[in-house]
């Protein structure tokens, strides 16, 4: 009688056991299918490829084969190729010298181009692979930032603002309409703890209020190895319409921002970078509102216009911005009780001055008659400011700037 219970319980555990890994093969194999039907989705036929010595192959693909236009919003829309207007004075700068001075800093441009180019009538595309999509939490998530990553200046609860575990050093303007913003800022390559923390430094354009409706327009550098992979500095952009909710992504990984360049990719990793007491290398960032279209539009250094978000994407941004914020942000996970190590801008603080700390300078704005301008009334936010901080400057070829960023853990910042 004993035999006959231990054999059913043994039929029973083999039973489970086999259940269980068909279960488990099954759910495996419907992963795999999603994979590679996403994967599908975003790498699209490419007229030429280019491997980067960083590891990453940069498809160059038709530019109406972009996934913008994978949306059915897209589907009669006519390919904006220049924009209508440029802010006055975007291009007076001289361009930059290759040769350093004190003071002054190096020209820029991606490590991939040291491997080929992209012929016209295509945009270069960062191949996403299989791995990229398997470290995101589902396929859904890969390609969006989590909600409440945006700094709140103006709110008196500290809590509130450090509960999304996002820290940020920033400069800011509010209380008037805004159609752009622009800055040059240096880029480094800062230290992250944890694979699942990003260090950024970048310009929002902010319309809406911080609840659900929030629309904002980013662009800058980040260092991000759940996105990417890896450790390098890349180029990158981002958009939402509903405060990070369903809509936006990174770079191209959805519909939205329409690229219109074949030199500069979204997402691929900027070449060269700053050194401590070295070069320092800096890249300048335009967005601007096109007055005639009312479409976003992106351009990267003096030469770059790089392409658009539509104004149909979304609703405040539409007319106007009510915000812009310039600095940098971290992910502050906290895992064994202490503060993160992980680095902002250079991992030093703005005392440090140039050539140690990271910069934002000749920070402008774009005011309603396109014309760009010094903003007025200039504020600093901070959470935690002996983590990371910021301090404000004005004069000489810089104009209005300021140093940030910082080491993150530290004797004063446990």
């Amino acid at each position: 009688m004993e035999m006959q219970s231990r054999s059913k319980m043994l039929r029973f555990m083999v039973m489970s056991l086999v259940f269980f890994f068909t279960e488990m093969a099954a759910s495996m194999s419907t992963q795999n299918l999603d994979v590679q039907a996403q994967l599908k989705l975003l790498n699209k036929p490419a007229v030429k490829s280019v491997k980067s010595p960083d590891g990453d192959i940069i498809d160059c693909i038709k530019l109406a084969h972009q996934p913008a236009f994978d949306h059915p919003s897209f589907k009669n829309h006519k390919i904006q190729m220049t924009p209508n207007f440029h802010p006055e004075h975007a291009f007076a700068e001289s361009k930059v010298s290759s040769k350093t001075k004190p003071g002054s800093s190096r020209e820029i441009t991606q490590m991939w181009h040291l491997k080929g180019r992209c012929p016209e009538g295509t945009i270069p595309m960062r191949r996403t692979k299989e791995d990229d999509l398997l470290r995101a939490s589902s396929i859904k998530a890969f390609g969006k930032k989590k909600h409440k990553t945006i700094p709140q200046p103006r709110s008196a609860d500290p809590d509130l603002l450090t509960q999304s575990g996002h820290q940020h050093a920033i400069a800011y303007v509010d209380g008037d309409k805004y159609y752009g913003a622009k800055a040059t800022i240096n880029v480094w390559e800062p230290k992250i703890q944890l694979p699942n923390e990003f260090s950024l430094s970048q310009i929002w354009i902010l319309g809406g209020s911080f609840g659900e409706d929030l629309n904002s327009i980013e662009a800058g550098w980040q260092v991000s190895p759940d996105l990417y992979g890896d450790n390098h500095t890349r180029l990158f952009t981002y958009w939402t319409s509903d405060a990070y909710q369903a809509t936006g992504c990174y770079n191209l990984l959805c519909s939205g921002f329409i690229q219109i360049n074949n030199e500069i990719a979204m997402g691929a990793s900027i070449y060269p970078i700053s050194g401590y007491h070295n070069s320092q290398y800096d890249i300048s960032l335009l967005v601007w509102k096109d007055p005639k279209e009312g479409n976003w539009w992106l351009q990267f250094g003096n030469n770059y216009v790089l392409g658009y978000w539509p104004a149909f994407l979304f609703s405040y941004l539409s007319d106007s911005a009510s915000m812009i914020e310039w600095g940098g942000e971290v992910v502050n996970s906290e895992s064994d009780g202490l503060h993160t190590s992980t680095q902002m801008g250079s991992g030093h603080f703005p005392n440090e001055g140039f050539g140690k700390a990271s910069y934002f300078k000749n920070i402008q704005i774009v005011d309603g008659s396109n014309n760009l301008r010094v903003p007025k009334g200039l504020a600093t936010f901070t959470e935690q400011s002996n983590c990371y901080n910021v301090q404000t400057g004005k004069g000489g070829s810089w104009g209005n700037y300021f140093y940030y960023g910082g080491p993150g853990r530290n004797p004063g910042c446990p």
